[in-house]
């Protein structure tokens, strides 16, 4: 398969790279040392870097000012964003931005896309369920009262671990109907007080602020509900093969400092890099990153394409969650081991690494739970 990437794609990756490689992962306060969050707002200098750069549009069509590229050149700017630990709704927003695109009316296309596209408008998505381990689009309900009784839609439920939520101008949120489907919320933001919305302080392994968010009658107009059967499926794909990118950029940029670090710690008159055991684990590591890689490009590729395959998308990106989840684990637990007592150090960048290697596999979620799912699609879609 090849997997050369487009000059526009390329593109994508050099103008990510002028706007995070200036920044410092180490100048963040630890979450070690904070009562709470490590900071009551995400990075918005950096988020204008970012917009000015034309990557918050990557996914929008030129219509509406965007770029109309795909999820390989998302995947792609968030490998970038994650090797500095940017603290930004990168993900989110991007992919709420292609949902609406795909997915939403002209109307809201509008409303939305242009402002989204030049940062004006912050999005998140709410993906988490009700406790993390179930089904988002099972954690919330909508239903359409008659006219007698106010018509629009009217939403019941709560949502756990919602990223960026108090700092976003709409949060979209996934929710199922009386007759099974699922459809999309585009909840206003936390400064419109809309009655019925509340949001609750939740703080994450990396010391960044998180939203319990619940909903207790909260009614919508039907302009705020994207009501196509693709649309979550789309927006799920995209978060989860997202977060496998991020994984990703994650380990390359700790592998990179543990190679760094090795190779000038010195024991009995050598760089410890020299020892068998140390090159050893390092190298298994680096066989990691390399399946993650492979892996993600796959599942991005089948996302981007909507290519037929053996086997539905579905067992694409269970692959690449299996191969994220346990591979950062192993990255940033090999990191700290080599570098000894110094990983610990909160004066030094690794303990922030390790912090976020844990939320993403958290939110990826147990390679041995992708790894049956990837067993049920091969029962069902039996090969040859």
């Amino acid at each position: 398969m090849d997997f050369t990437f487009s000059e526009e794609q390329q593109a994508a990756v050099e103008a990510a790279r002028a706007v995070f490689t200036p920044v410092a992962p180490d100048g963040v306060p630890s979450p070690a040392l904070t009562s709470g969050p490590v900071a009551d707002d995400f990075d918005r200098a950096l988020w204008t870097k970012t917009a000015d750069a034309d990557l918050l549009s990557l996914l929008i069509a030129p219509e509406h000012g965007g770029a109309g590229l795909d999820a390989i050149a998302l995947c792609l700017v968030l490998r970038e964003a994650a090797k500095v630990l940017a603290r930004i709704p990168l993900l989110e927003h991007i992919a709420a931005t292609a949902a609406v695109q795909a997915h939403g009316s002209d109307e809201l296309r509008q409303a939305l896309l242009p402002d989204a596209g030049r940062g004006a408008l912050v999005l998140t998505v709410a993906s988490a369920g009700r406790t993390g381990h179930d089904g988002a689009d099972l954690a919330v309900t909508a239903r359409r009262p008659p006219e007698t009784e106010g018509g629009g839609w009217v939403l019941d439920g709560a949502q756990t671990a919602v990223p960026w939520a108090f700092d976003a101008d709409r949060i979209i949120v996934p929710a199922h109907t009386p007759d099974g489907a699922t459809v999309l919320a585009l909840l206003p933001g936390p400064s419109t007080d809309l009655p019925g919305l509340h949001l609750a302080e939740q703080i994450s392994t990396t010391g960044e602020r998180l939203a319990e968010l619940h909903l207790d009658g909260a009614r919508l107009t039907p302009h705020d509900i994207i009501d196509s059967p693709a649309a979550w499926p789309l927006l799920h794909d995209l978060l989860t093969t997202g977060t496998c990118a991020q994984a990703l950029g994650l380990g390359e940029a700790v592998l990179k400092m543990t190679s760094d670090y090795t190779s000038k710690r010195e024991q009995f008159g050598h760089p410890i890099a020299t020892f068998q055991a140390v090159a050893v684990q390092a190298a298994d590591r680096y066989i990691d990153l390399r399946a993650m890689e492979a892996t993600l490009w796959q599942a991005a590729w089948r996302l981007s394409s909507a290519a037929p395959g053996p086997l539905p998308l579905a067992a694409d990106v269970a692959v690449a969650k299996t191969w994220a989840s346990d591979g950062v684990r192993r990255v940033v637990q090999t990191a700290q081991h080599l570098h000894g007592g110094f990983g610990a150090d909160t004066d030094y960048p690794l303990h922030r690494y390790h912090a976020w290697a844990k939320h993403l596999e958290l939110s990826l979620g147990p390679a041995a739970a992708h790894e049956e799912t990837l067993g049920d699609l091969l029962a069902s879609h039996p090969l040859g």
